[in-house]
C-alpha cells in the first residue's frame, strides 16, 4: 500500500505517540524499569543518589499512570451508562 506524504507523517506521529505513552503511562513498563534500576543499584552500577533520583521519577510516573488508568476506566463506565 502506498501512502501519501501526509498519511505517512500521520502514521509516524501515531507510532511516536504510542511509544511515548508506553514509556510514560504503561504500568508494566514502569515496573520493569523500577526492577532494572534496583538491580543496577544492587550491582553497584549506580550510586545511591542516582538510584534515589531515578526511583523518585519512576514512582511519580507510576502514580500518574495509575491515575490515568483509573480516569480512563471511569470514563469507560460513564459511556456505558
Amino acid at each position: 500500500m502506498i501512502f501519501s506524504p501526509i498519511r505517512l507523517v500521520m502514521k509516524v506521529g501515531e507510532k511516536v505517540k504510542e511509544e511515548v505513552d508506553k514509556e510514560f503511562y504503561d504500568l508494566e513498563h514502569i515496573q520493569q524499569k523500577l526492577i532494572h534500576l534496583e538491580m543496577m543499584y544492587e550491582l553497584d552500577e549506580i550510586d545511591e543518589q542516582a538510584y534515589q533520583e531515578a526511583e523518585v521519577e519512576l514512582l511519580a510516573r507510576y502514580e500518574t499512570a495509575k491515575k490515568r488508568e483509573m480516569e480512563q476506566a471511569q470514563e469507560s463506565l460513564k459511556r456505558k451508562e
